[in-house]
């Protein structure tokens, strides 16, 4: 008996874990009675969780999963965020299976003095005296190294205690410290220096990593490899201690941080708590309503605190400009105070929500799954008039470019959920070299279902056409030909309506409509599955080795470049500058650029002038691709005038232009 509840329970857990995020995070384990017994970390979540459930286990971890009845994450932004997380939780629930950390042991800080003249340090102790500090840092080699750069960087004092001096010790000297024991620097001088530092703590980091990377590449030429491997840790020291933690700070007034994701009639609000200048955990509260965002916002305030929790001095919230004068009302009525409810005005706090968001989103995500998409479809049945409920849809898209590598996509859905071992792709051969959706769409669905009459398959229950009633009325004639009553409806992406066969008037969901969700859902998919199939075959015409031997652009500019003019003609006749912006080149790489694609264009005339009259082209002297002699004269006057371009193109990354 005792075995088979064993079963039941570790085949739940397991269960819970399958879907886990793929992001950085903090795993808790909750036993029967609701209480943290362990608490873990991991750098993707998923993973972690996964490797309990495989393999042998040691006592401990068999134990553990014995008493542990549920498994929830909390998604962070990088492992050193989970690592401080972690530290928190444990400290603060001390949970069975844990190691114990009554030392109180913390990760070190950098501590800048509340003094006229300012030191800084590394420390693992926090003193309430107005001093400034920054972290914590679990790397302490990284701190080291980024303590080391200030100490070369700013002359700031290392003596302990300030005294004055008559004559200024060794670091003046050498350049280490200014000597205000002296007087040799004023307070305010001595000021800029400190605020220096703040900055770079903060963040400020740009200019300076700009700088140590140049010096590390000229160290590395001249064959300094020590010297470029010094300055190659401060860098990494420098990025990693200035992205600050979002997890503990060093303000201690009391704050909430709360987001929110919603799909149809589905909320999950996030709540992340700061106390004492560190998160004391997350909460996630699950709400099922019909009412506008901003209703349901204040309904979850107000029904979130309550006299046995009281709000902190400080809410933040992603609400744009709303005014928030009624839930201060009520909060006054209710508490006696009203706290500050703010936007998020600094980076730090940003971050924060941001987190929150991304745990509300995944918490939804895991709703919507557990729950199926049969009331979205039912709803879709009912507001579309279909004959039947739509268990399979299938959707069409067509993606090209000008003409060129004309693709259709068809996606395939069951129940609600992609069945992407029935995802097709059609290379359309009625429309190259023109453009027109109409015949695309006709050519896409005749031959998709054409061939499934033909084998005696399932036929879908309904069709989504990426478009609007023109692009439905096409492919309607051709099931109408082929006799299939499958019902058919497109979604025009530019109000979000749907059309059905032959209709004078689009149907309107609303944007919180499930079964809109849906429909959205599959034609994104179709869109996704057809451009990067188009993608993949104009890649292969985006290898233009004459535009590639212009210094500075290489496959993946040349490419660029191909995307957004299309055809080498194109690019002869473009204007430089417009070249330049549309590309993020230089105008000189541009007019370089333009002269080859002409040279290029006047051999493959000389080469069809010299087949016709039967000449044979003659094969190049130094066995690469050559350029003919008369291409070569009459291109002498391009080149010449490219010559200067060529040297001084650069090596900057093409944009993409969008399609």
């Amino acid at each position: 008996m005792e075995h088979d509840k064993f079963s039941e329970n570790y085949k739940n857990l397991k269960n819970q874990v399958k879907d886990a995020p793929l992001e950085a995070g903090v795993y808790i384990m909750r036993d029967d009675e609701n209480r943290i017994i362990y608490v873990g970390k991991a750098r993707i979540l998923r993973n972690r969780l996964h490797s309990y459930f495989s393999g042998v286990k040691d006592i401990k971890t068999r134990t553990l999963l014995r008493h542990a009845r549920s498994i929830e994450t909390i998604i962070v932004s990088n492992e050193y965020e989970a690592l401080l997380l972690e530290n928190t939780l444990i400290k603060q629930h001390s949970p069975k299976y844990n190691i114990n950390l009554k030392d109180g042991k913390t990760y070190p800080v950098i501590r800048i003095t509340n003094e006229p003249f300012p030191k800084v340090f590394r420390t693992r102790h926090i003193v309430e005296d107005g001093s400034q500090y920054f972290g914590p840092f679990p790397n302490i080699p990284a701190v080291d190294t980024m303590l080391d750069l200030v100490d070369k960087l700013f002359p700031l004092r290392k003596c302990r205690t300030l005294r004055k001096r008559e004559a200024p010790c060794m670091y003046y000297h050498i350049g280490r410290c200014a000597a205000p024991c002296c007087g040799r620097i004023s307070q305010e001088e001595y000021a800029v220096h400190v605020e220096r530092v703040k900055l770079l703590l903060s963040g400020g980091t740009e200019s300076l990593i700009t700088e140590l990377t140049d010096s590390m590449q000229k160290a590395a030429a001249e064959l300094k490899f020590e010297r470029a491997a010094q300055l190659r840790n401060a860098i990494q020291a420098i990025r990693e201690l200035s992205e600050g933690s979002t997890v503990v700070d060093f303000d201690q007034e009391g704050r909430d941080y709360i987001a929110w994701a919603g799909e149809g009639v589905f909320t999950t609000y996030t709540v992340f708590s700061m106390r004492g200048g560190k998160m004391t955990g997350r909460e996630l509260f699950r709400t099922r309503t019909a009412a506008e965002e901003d209703e349901s916002l204040d309904t979850f305030i107000v029904s979130y605190y309550s006299p046995d929790r009281p709000p902190p001095p400080r809410i933040y919230l992603a609400a744009g400009n709303r005014d928030f004068t009624g839930i201060s009302h009520w909060f006054s009525e209710s508490f006696g105070y009203s706290p500050e409810i703010l936007p998020p005005d600094e980076r730090r706090h940003e971050a924060v929500l941001a987190m929150a968001r991304q745990n509300a989103q995944e918490d939804l995500r895991r709703r919507l799954k557990e729950r199926g998409a049969g009331p979205a479809l039912d709803e879709l049945a009912r507001v579309l008039n279909l004959k039947t409920r739509p268990e399979r849809i299938e959707g069409f898209d067509i993606a090209q470019l000008d003409g060129k590598h004309p693709v259709a996509s068809l996606i395939s859905f069951k129940n609600g959920v992609p069945d992407r071992k029935n995802y097709r792709y059609f290379k359309l051969r009625s429309v190259v070299g023109i453009v027109d959706d109409f015949a695309s769409m006709r050519e896409a669905v005749s031959r998709r279902y054409s061939r499934l009459i033909k084998e005696d398959k399932e036929l879908p229950d309904l069709i989504l056409i990426d478009g609007g009633i023109g692009q439905v009325n096409a492919a309607k004639g051709v099931l109408d030909e082929l006799g299939m009553d499958s019902d058919i409806v497109g979604l025009a992406k530019r109000d979000e309506e749907l059309w059905l066969p032959n209709a004078k008037e689009p149907v309107r969901l609303s944007k919180r409509s499930e079964a809109l969700k849906v429909l959205q859902f599959v034609r994104d998919e179709t869109h996704r599955f057809a451009t990067s199939f188009n993608q993949r075959l104009r890649s292969k015409d985006l290898r233009f080795p004459v535009l590639e031997s212009v210094e500075g652009i290489g496959p993946k500019r040349a490419a660029a470049i191909m995307k957004a003019f299309g055809t080498l003609e194109a690019v002869a006749a473009a204007k430089p500058l417009e070249l330049a912006e549309q590309c993020g080149i230089t105008e000189a790489s541009a007019r370089a650029v333009r002269a080859a694609a002409k040279l290029s264009l006047e051999d493959q005339e000389a080469s069809k002038k010299g087949f016709r009259s039967g000449l044979g082209r003659s094969a190049p002297k130094d066995g690469k691709d050559g350029i003919s002699g008369r291409s070569a004269a009459v291109g002498a006057s391009l080149a010449a005038e490219a010559a200067a371009d060529y040297s001084a193109a650069q090596d900057s990354e093409c944009r993409n232009k969008k399609e």
